[in-house]
């Protein structure tokens, strides 16, 4: 067979790289294009793009081979050219489909290529099948062109893949290099195709049918209608791209909206503009439990029926507020499950083109948030110990009370409670008992008004008040006063022992005690503290009597703050005697107050307010410096030498510094320790470590201690044996009636027996009348004070009535022969 040799024409082998870039780049940008279609479009246009796709595959290696001249006419078999266009278009289906997809991997991408390069591959040798001449091939090349289609197949893919959905600014660039590229690609498989291929003149150069049309001019034909259809392609692409822009801003837009719908944190159902429910997010579920497919296209009123029934007009009237196109805001509630959901609720119209079409309606759960505030708002108003009211909402009670009663015949009482001796329990139990006991206490007095009409508030530590209803007299009152001191005398067993607390009761009756709350407070306050004074453990209902005093007290509370700057205090003597010689033993030092305008008053007018407001302190500093001063004067002036004893309130004995100041005062005044008596009181030694310290410090300084009114306070012979009692003293309540009552006789008859026994000196106070001597004296009492012998004395009078006439004796003593002395 001769050999033919051909040649190729330059400019149709142009042509054929230019529909081979042409098609690669209309091919890249469909791919973008299919991969943001779903549906019918997205097979349309895969149908389109691989038809666009294997045309301009096609058309390259058909033009290539029309470029490429024999030194004969070639025809073409029909048949076969029609079969190598199919191929074309199926390979690029394949490819399409392969990249349009939303994941790739590496194994896909090579099986792509290799699918793809076999068609390819196909096409071309199909297409060089149609020849009407005879061809050989070089094995070799052959392979290589396949080995190039392979690559060029895979490294297409990858680049439809990549640039598909890459939106920068210089996209177009990029896809026009990559089409160039994948165009060389294409180009050198089809040439080294060719090359491997030698022509022959043989049995197929005979002409039975096919083509007869000169190959230049068909090659221009079929370039220009691959290149025009590729242009109507590129141009609907660009139109399609527009549109499809457009849609697809749209649909991203839809994604952001259904993403925020979906996985917002707020309940949203959906209602029509007639009510049925078109939806609700999962959020709805998750806060309510309500199922959407129980109700979607159903009614809103079947939520509505889950609505509290005291909300659900409330809600329905915001319901249909929100159609007036103006956003709703509203609070409700809804039962689901048996559960109660609290609600913050926003109706927010929809409007489409201007016209409303529904609404959406967002839900907040605000159960937790509800039930914080109601809980701060709670304990705001309450105490948190006892969970009563506390002084606010009591406050707001009254003045709710007040204002009720203005204007009309009703009155109602306010009571301020006040516990006794509570103080003994936190002391010796600590405060977490003592808490335990309020507890208690306080359910015993709510229990015991629980059928009345009151308002019980805790506005202290132990102080509590109350409120009765408008509807109750003073009987009334009094009635539940009654039954809340019987509730809180009973027995508390706290540690193993059973404590004894009783209540002090004051009340005021609105308009009589007072106009406003200030009065009314200020005066069931008087009157509780009237209890306390008179023993405790009672109620008492205000009498303007109390009023007076209380403003007396008060009077006097500011004077006495002027008192001591004013040199007002001055000291009596009460002298101290000794029945058997009737000589003076002793004096006790007791202060009196010259008021400018109330005249002499005597301490128990007075003392009672300095120690409340803090002024005992300098009070008692300078009865100790005042009696001491006098006592050292009276020495110095030939008086006998005899102590003072002087009383010390029980703030004054609790002072950190007493001893320190004590020693001052004598050091000052110059009197010598043994002539000072201090008088305290049973209830100062309570605390053994500390009074045991200062007793024992008093004592080791030379200073007498006395222990007054023995027997009234809270007896207890340890105190005799632990501390350094020198003498001790019987209170006056013992003396009154121990002419006519045999129990006071044996009493004093006790105490002067046992102080003989240990060795203690004793003193009777308060005697007045002879028989009361006689009996001390038939007892062996040795010391006496009392009215009998001298009621207390200025230190002027102590001179005049005392130590006069005691000179004038010893004057007369030194006078006697012998020089024996009388006193």
């Amino acid at each position: 067979m001769e050999h033919l040799h051909g040649t190729y024409n330059p400019y149709i082998v142009i042509i054929s790289y230019i529909i081979a870039g042409a098609a690669s780049y209309s091919a890249l940008d469909l791919a973008g294009t299919i991969s943001f279609t779903k549906g019918k479009t997205r097979a349309l246009w895969l149908i389109c793009g691989a038809s666009l796709m294997g045309l301009g595959i096609w058309s390259m290696h058909f033009v290539g081979m029309l470029a490429f001249s024999l030194q004969m006419k070639v025809t073409y078999h029909t048949g076969l050219v029609v079969l190598s266009v199919v191929l074309a278009i199926a390979v690029s289906y394949i490819a399409l489909y392969i990249v349009s997809s939303n994941e790739q991997r590496v194994r896909q991408l090579i099986t792509g290529g290799v699918c793809m390069a076999a068609g390819i591959c196909g096409m071309h040798y199909v297409g060089m099948a149609a020849m009407m001449v005879d061809i050989t091939y070089n094995f070799w090349l052959v392979g290589l062109s396949i080995l190039v289609a392979v690559v060029a197949s895979s490294a297409a893919l990858w680049l439809l893949f990549y640039f598909r959905e890459n939106q920068s600014r210089y996209i177009v660039l990029y896809k026009l290099i990559s089409g160039l590229v994948m165009g060389v690609a294409i180009a050198g498989m089809h040439y080294i195709g060719m090359a491997a291929a030698e022509f022959y003149h043989g049995e197929k150069t005979v002409i039975a049918s096919g083509l007869l049309i000169e190959q230049g001019i068909l090659a221009y034909i079929i370039a220009a209608g691959t290149l025009i259809t590729i242009g109507f392609t590129l141009f609907g692409i660009y139109v399609n791209k527009r549109l499809s822009h457009k849609d697809s801003t749209i649909l991203e837009h839809e994604r952001w909206y259904h993403s925020l719908y979906e996985n917002n944190s707020n309940g949203i159902v959906s209602v029509d503009i007639h009510g049925n429910i078109m939806g609700f997010n999962r959020a709805v579920t998750q806060i309510t439990g309500l199922e959407e497919a129980d109700f979607i296209n159903k009614h809103i009123s079947h939520i509505g029926l889950q609505i509290t029934e005291e909300e659900r007009e409330n809600t329905k009237k915001f319901y249909y507020e929100s159609f007036k196109k103006q956003p709703q805001s509203y609070e409700t509630a809804l039962i689901a499950n048996g559960k109660r959901f609290d609600l913050s609720i926003i109706n927010v119209p929809v409007e489409i083109k201007g016209r409303l079409v529904g609404n959406h309606i967002i839900a907040k759960d605000i159960t937790e948030e509800k039930q914080s505030k109601e809980m701060a708002q709670h304990l705001a108003y309450h105490d948190e110990l006892t969970g009563l009211p506390n002084r606010r909402r009591f406050n707001q009670v009254l003045a709710e009370a007040i204002e009720a009663a203005q204007g009309t015949d009703l009155n109602f009482a306010v009571m301020v409670l006040d516990i006794d001796r509570f103080k003994i329990i936190n002391d010796s139990l600590g405060h977490t008992y003592g808490d335990i006991f309020l507890q208690e206490m306080c359910e015993r007095i709510r229990t015991s008004v629980e059928n009345y009409k009151v308002t019980l508030a805790r506005i202290g530590g132990d102080e509590f008040t109350l409120v009765c209803d408008n509807s109750y007299d003073e009987s009334k009152a009094i009635e539940i006063a009654e039954r809340i001191i019987q509730a809180v005398q009973l027995p508390y067993r706290l540690k193993d022992n059973d404590f004894y607390i009783t209540a002090s009761i004051g009340i005021a009756i609105y308009p009589q005690h007072g106009a406003d709350d200030v009065q009314l407070l200020k005066h069931a306050d008087t009157a509780m503290y009237e209890v306390k004074k008179n023993g405790k453990n009672g109620y008492l209902l205000f009498t303007s009597k109390l009023d007076y005093e209380l403003q007396e007290k008060i009077e006097l509370e500011s004077d006495l703050r002027k008192a001591i700057e004013r040199n007002e205090f001055l000291l009596y003597y009460q002298p101290q005697i000794r029945p058997s010689d009737n000589c003076m033993i002793g004096v006790e030092a007791l202060v009196r107050w010259m008021h400018p305008t109330k005249g002499m008053l005597p301490p128990g007018m007075f003392i009672s307010i300095a120690e409340e407001t803090g002024m005992i302190y300098e009070l008692g500093t300078w009865v100790l410096r005042e009696a001491c001063a006098q006592m050292r004067a009276w020495h110095d002036s030939g008086g006998p030498l005899i102590p003072v004893s002087v009383n010390l309130s029980s703030q004054q004995f609790h002072q950190t510094n007493l001893v320190t100041q004590i020693k001052k005062i004598l050091e000052e005044t110059r009197l010598e320790p043994q002539y000072l008596e201090l008088e305290i009181t049973e209830s100062m030694m309570m605390d053994a470590s500390i009074s045991s310290e200062i007793l024992n410090e008093l004592s080791d300084s030379g200073i007498r201690i006395s222990l007054d009114d023995f027997g009234t306070g809270y007896s207890s012979l340890s105190y005799l044996k632990l501390y350094p009692i020198h003498k001790l003293k019987i209170d006056r309540s013992f003396i009154t009636d121990i002419t006519s009552d045999d129990n006071d006789r044996a009493i004093v008859a006790t105490i002067i027996s046992m102080a003989k026994h240990l060795n203690m000196e004793v003193i009777a106070e308060g005697i007045e009348t002879k028989d009361q001597l006689d009996i001390l004296l038939d007892n062996e009492c040795q010391e006496i004070q009392g009215f009998y012998y001298s009621k207390p004395l200025s230190a002027g009078d102590v001179e005049q009535a005392f130590f006069v006439p005691m000179r004038i004796q010893s004057f007369q003593a030194s006078e006697q022969p012998n020089g024996a002395k009388v006193w």
